[in-house]
């Protein structure tokens, strides 16, 4: 059976790979992609803070998204200045989109399990 540990890089991973496609598909249509992946990173940190036995509702989760309004900022730049680029840019706002992705999930695993 697996540990909680081995569950949550389950969980945080496979969403970071899903905003990962979501980045890279999105990428020539700035901004397209944000709602996706505000959807995506909502239901990881209701997902982790199951796994940890707190209730939290999607509002609550939406507001810790969030919380990561700097990331986004600088997310959102990185694709104006390439995201339009063809192939470059894709990868670029995939490679990106998993990073604050990834990172908003292991924030929400190291609070939740305090």
């Amino acid at each position: 059976m697996a540990t909680k540990s081995q569950k949550a890089h389950g969980i945080i991973h496979t969403v970071s790979a899903v905003a990962a496609a979501v980045g890279g598909g999105l990428a020539q249509i700035p901004g397209s992609d944000a709602p996706i992946l505000a959807a995506l990173q909502t239901a990881m940190i209701v997902s982790l803070a199951e796994l940890h036995g707190v209730k939290i509702t999607r509002v609550a989760a939406a507001e810790f998204v969030l919380t990561f309004g700097a990331i986004v900022v600088g997310r959102t730049a990185a694709q104006a200045l390439v995201g339009w680029v063809p192939g470059f840019g894709n990868a670029v706002n995939a490679a990106t989109a998993a990073a604050v992705t990834e990172a908003i999930g292991w924030a929400a695993n190291e609070y939740f399990a305090e």
